[in-house]
């Protein structure tokens, strides 16, 4: 979709739910925190979304849905995630339990799925298992295949939507022998189940989300046709894990609306208090924390971005970019809220205040998207089991190699690129040594070198000249992890890459990949996503805050370049605009007393 339409479409959301600091707008968050105090499901918020159609654009349009592009679904919801992410996640749990369906069904099972959701159906995707978590391949729950279809038996725990839902999409074991081919995915329709046969297990009082269902299913020789089947016997876990590489990538959208409100109302309360004779956001120290927040949420909204395009453009690489997101994004994010709390201080505490109340919301919700589809463990093993064969191709890289790289770069990176229809069947479980993201780097790199000479401001010249020496020496760390890698073989053996220091190096390559994608969407989208991108100085810092991850006591920026990064971040605020490279303004006010 092009920037223009993606942008009017999401500002319509925005005037549909209204200013969530207005009582009196569709989607306020008094409303919100009404419902996260009594712990009750929003219903009323989710309809509320269902008539306006946000679910059609998570859904194939070649079976009744509008969705044509994967960016314009994650970032209205995005959107509705900056007022609740309970909510937010709560339609998402339905969009990621039709992705099996979505990946291997039949034209007449997806119309059916599809109709079903457009005509109000919930879904819950029944993955894990009490005793087992992450570990689904030891999962319990059994199909024992009877005359016309299949007996169901076993448990799901810790289930989003499980007790709500119409329909669960559950992975059974169909070959005792269990195994990668031994697993089947079957669409239980609830509604077709004798009265009682299907058992809700108790709901789960959560820390955050906390109007969210998240309970679980007990099922004991529950026949499902051979229709509700997904996809060919065995093919379960394959289904499994390409769902999963596509919620490890839109779940980011959850963070970043919780922490754009988080920064937002700090924003709001540094511009208005004054303490010491001065005004919070004049502080030095205050100044830079803000700036500094500003900055990962940019180089979080980049890496995400790139992803989220790459889904359709890129989807053999899936395997690195959506466990780089999905461990990157609420870890830095995590870091970024701990640090807004310091500045906003005591009011991060008062649950009731009428402007900041939300804040301790967003701080909670936020801490469930680092477990939820995959934990950082879970995504940092994934990484660490591929990472030689990455930094070795990144290494021995020819011309051509690298020439292909740029192409599918600039699709990924460039939001004015035309997306090719997106087929989340062609995603692979590994990514044959290849991450687009670093392969073009040094093509990059030149482009920022010329985007710098381009400029004329003496100033931003200068700025982006030094966030070109910055990438610089990101891209010589790919060569010491290199070097590391080989080192922790060595000393080792087979082992090397469940080591801890392999999850180390896991970790630093999550950071330079997306430090890698900050540039490249700078260079990529430059021009065309209003006034303020890209800035020197705030893509100096954020590639700074890559560096600290990495050298902790090391900084490249000085007070004018805060100075700088902060004028930025005060646009944003002033006009209300989307704390993003998507130039996006929303319904949002701040003249309050504090």
């Amino acid at each position: 979709m092009a920037v223009a339409r993606l942008v009017s479409l999401a500002e319509n959301l925005e005037d549909h739910l209204g200013d969530p600091h207005d009582d009196g707008s569709r989607m306020p968050f008094k409303k919100v925190l009404s419902f996260d105090e009594r712990e009750e499901f929003p219903y009323e918020l989710t309809n509320l979304l269902q008539a306006w159609g946000i679910h059609e654009y998570c859904l194939p349009e070649r079976w009744g849905g509008q969705a044509g592009d994967v960016e314009v679904g994650f970032n209205l919801v995005r959107l509705v995630a900056r007022r609740d992410p309970t909510t937010a996640t709560a339609l998402m749990i339905t969009n990621v339990a039709f992705m099996p369906a979505w990946i291997a069904a039949t034209d007449e099972q997806g119309r059916a799925a599809v109709h079903d959701i457009n005509h109000g159906a919930r879904m819950s995707w029944g993955l894990s298992e009490r005793r087992h978590g992450s570990d689904v391949l030891a999962n319990e729950m059994r199909a024992e295949r009877v005359p016309g279809g299949y007996l169901l038996t076993g448990e799901k725990y810790l289930i989003g939507n499980a007790t709500i839902a119409d329909v669960v999409t559950v992975q059974a074991r169909t070959n005792e022998r269990g195994g990668p081919g031994g697993w089947s995915i079957f669409a239980l329709d609830k509604r077709q189940c004798p009265a009682g046969t299907v058992t809700a297990l108790p709901n789960e009082r959560l820390h955050g989300l906390r109007a969210l269902d998240m309970s679980g299913i007990r099922l004991d020789r529950v026949f499902v046709p051979e229709g509700s089947r997904i996809g060919g016997e065995g093919q379960g876990l394959e289904l499994a894990l390409k769902s999963a590489q596509v919620a490890r990538v839109v779940i980011s959208s959850i963070a970043l609306g919780a922490v754009d409100t988080a920064l937002r109302v700090t924003m709001d309360f540094a511009e208005q208090r004054e303490i010491f004779g001065q005004k919070v956001v004049e502080i030095p120290y205050s100044r830079r924390q803000l700036a500094e927040c500003f900055a990962d949420l940019m180089l979080a909204d980049a890496v995400s971005a790139g992803a989220v395009r790459g889904l359709q453009s890129n989807p053999e690489q899936a395997s690195i970019y959506s466990s780089v997101v999905k461990y990157f994004v609420p870890t830095l994010l995590e870091r970024t809220m701990a640090q807004l709390s310091v500045v906003l201080g005591a009011r991060l505490y008062l649950r009731s205040h009428p402007h900041f109340g939300v804040y301790q919301k967003m701080l909670r919700d936020l801490a469930a998207v680092l477990f939820v589809d995959g934990n950082t463990v879970v995504n940092l093993k994934n990484i660490a089991v591929q990472l030689e064969g990455l930094l070795d191709t990144a290494h021995d890289a020819d011309d051509s190699l690298r020439a292909q790289a740029v192409a599918r770069a600039t699709t990924m990176y460039d939001v004015t690129a035309p997306l090719p229809t997106w087929r989340p069947e062609q995603q692979l479980l590994v990514s044959r040594g290849k991450d687009d993201a670093l392969l073009a780097l040094p093509d990059a790199l030149e482009r920022l070198r010329a985007l710098a000479a381009r400029q004329h401001q003496p100033r931003q010249q200068e700025l982006f000249r030094r966030a070109a020496d910055l990438g610089a020496r990101l891209l010589e760390e790919f060569d010491r992890l290199r070097s590391e890698t080989a080192r922790i073989k060595k000393e080792t053996g087979r082992g090397h890459a469940s080591s801890a220091e392999q999850f180390r190096l896991a970790e630093q390559y999550c950071a330079l990949h997306s430090g890698a994608a900050a540039i490249h969407v700078a260079v990529r989208s430059d021009g065309v996503l209003g006034e303020s991108f890209p800035d020197g100085a705030v893509l100096l810092l954020c590639l700074e805050r890559v560096w600290r991850l990495l050298y902790p006591a090391e900084t490249v920026t000085d007070a004018a370049a805060i100075d700088q990064a902060m004028e930025v971040l005060r646009v944003l605020h002033a006009e209300a605009r989307l704390f993003s490279h998507w130039p996006i303004h929303l319904q949002a006010s701040g003249s309050w007393l504090v």
